[in-house]
């Protein structure tokens, strides 16, 4: 799902009073997705782990691949292609996450590890019912915490929280998430990892456990306000909803938490009316705000004690656009997941929509000055290429410069005052087809390697599912 809209400053009588409005609404992210499967198959007792022995079908590589090859671009390390039977509607890709020399992720009722370097199958642990929930990224040392089903019908609830340490591919500690009230569980969860803390938000209930094992460290807290989301890595943000009398104008608040206490170390209130949506960036704090009742949003910065930094105030009739493609729960929220940004000490990047009113397709990436929330500079992407920033790669911007039909993608880098891109990484005109068939990736560059990921599976048959690539990785 693409987040975008059109944004035009209004500035409005009264203190503290403040808007954005929008001249397009957005695609509703709160809109029930269909999910699921009717697959008759029984889940097993337990996971079940299948340790690879490094026949897998990681390096499927083609040698016309790489045949040709010019002076400069890249060579593809690995690709994969989908090996597992999914039922007749597909499946959502979950991941990747890495630990080590290994890179994981999670489909239907598995999870299975690969090896970073040549692709092989190192492992792969069965699930006994579909994987529901996941967060963005696990524990320093490899551990991370799942969501799956308590069983296969259309009535299973997402409710199972399932341990797997990533560097062995071994499940751990499994259990039922503590249900508070009656009225629980009537939205899918959503997980954040934050140190050694799960924090599972879900609309009106939290709860939060020890990654480590499972000990339940804090649940709901006593009052009027309790988080629904959350967002982990350097900080645990939790979205928090406060009762009123209009359920039309919504008291919201950001609260960055203590991860092994729950205690909220400051919180940051909204006007009226605004709820929390996403967290782009946890350091420095960039959060995205929504107003359903008027379909408008904005994007605030915060300070590290929780007071507003700034709001960014686009020029007029930019289109601002972020990917939270997997990002959101069923009925539910989750916090983090979005990519297209970046952001470092003082800056925010992100990139504009597409441009498709001349031959083919442009955009351009803006930077916001986080102390002002004013544009600094505006940086077009090359003639008829589209720019995704990534995040932050030696001080510079690090982006994805998507393929186009005649031409493959590549990593590239804008410096922190704009200017134009430079080449880190050509991705080759060879595996340019593959790179471009894509219907929906994640791309992601670590140590000299970029992956590209297929967000989901789905065919119209048998055969051709069993033909989609899921990965594709390219290194110097």
């Amino acid at each position: 799902m693409v987040v975008a809209a059109a944004l035009a400053v209004v500035l409005a009588a009264g203190a503290g009073t403040w808007f954005l409005v929008s001249d397009s609404g957005d695609d509703d992210p709160k809109k029930p997705v269909a999910t699921g499967s009717n697959d008759p198959k029984a889940p097993s007792e337990s996971p079940t782990v299948d340790e690879g022995d490094g026949s897998g079908d990681g390096r499927e590589v083609d040698d016309d691949l790489n045949a040709g090859r010019k002076p400069g671009e890249a060579k593809v390390a690995w690709l994969q292609k989908n090996d597992v039977d999914l039922p007749r509607n597909g499946s959502a890709v979950q991941g990747p996450w890495f630990a080590g020399d290994v890179v994981a992720k999670a489909m239907y009722r598995g999870v299975s590890g690969y090896s970073v370097a040549d692709g092989k199958q190192k492992w792969k642990l069965e699930l006994p019912a579909d994987v529901c929930a996941t967060p963005n990224s696990p524990t320093a040392d490899g551990k991370i915490v799942i969501g799956v089903k308590d069983g296969t019908t259309d009535r299973a609830k997402c409710s199972v929280l399932q341990m797997v340490d990533l560097n062995t591919g071994k499940a751990g500690w499994k259990k039922e998430i503590k249900k508070n009230g009656t009225w629980d569980f009537l939205s899918d969860i959503g997980l954040a990892i934050s140190g050694d803390t799960v924090a599972v938000g879900r609309t009106g209930n939290s709860n939060a456990y020890r990654v480590s094992d499972g000990k339940e460290l804090f649940g709901n807290p006593e009052g009027n306000c309790k988080p629904f989301a959350f967002s982990g890595g350097d900080k645990l943000i939790a979205a928090v909803s406060c009762r009123t009398d209009d359920v039309k104008n919504p008291q919201n608040q950001v609260q960055e938490l203590n991860p092994a206490t729950g205690k909220p170390r400051w919180t940051y209130q909204p006007p009226r009316g605004w709820e929390v949506s996403k967290v782009y960036s946890s350091t420095p704090l960039v959060v995205r705000l929504e107003h359903e009742e008027k379909k408008q949003y904005t994007i605030v910065a915060l300070t590290e004690s929780g007071k507003l930094r700034s709001q960014l105030t686009p020029s007029k009739g930019a289109k601002l656009t972020a990917d939270c493609g997997n990002s959101f729960a069923i009925f539910g929220e989750k916090l983090e997941g979005c990519s297209g940004v970046a952001a470092d000490a003082n800056t925010f990047y992100i990139a504009t929509e597409d441009d498709s009113s001349g031959t083919s397709r442009t955009n351009k990436v803006i930077a916001f000055n986080l102390n002002t929330g004013k544009p600094k500079w505006e940086a077009p992407a090359p003639a008829e290429r589209v720019l995704k920033p990534l995040g932050m790669e030696g001080g510079n911007v690090l982006l994805y410069m998507r393929p186009k039909y005649d031409t493959a993608g590549a990593i590239v880098t804008l410096p922190p005052t704009g200017g134009t891109v430079k080449t880190l990484l050509q991705h080759p005109a060879g595996a340019g087809r593959i790179e471009n068939g894509f219907f929906s990736s994640k791309v992601l560059y670590q140590d000299g390697r970029s992956f590209i990921f297929s967000q989901r599976v789905s065919a119209s048959n048998d055969k051709e599912e069993l033909e989609q690539t899921t990965m594709l990785v390219f290194e110097k």
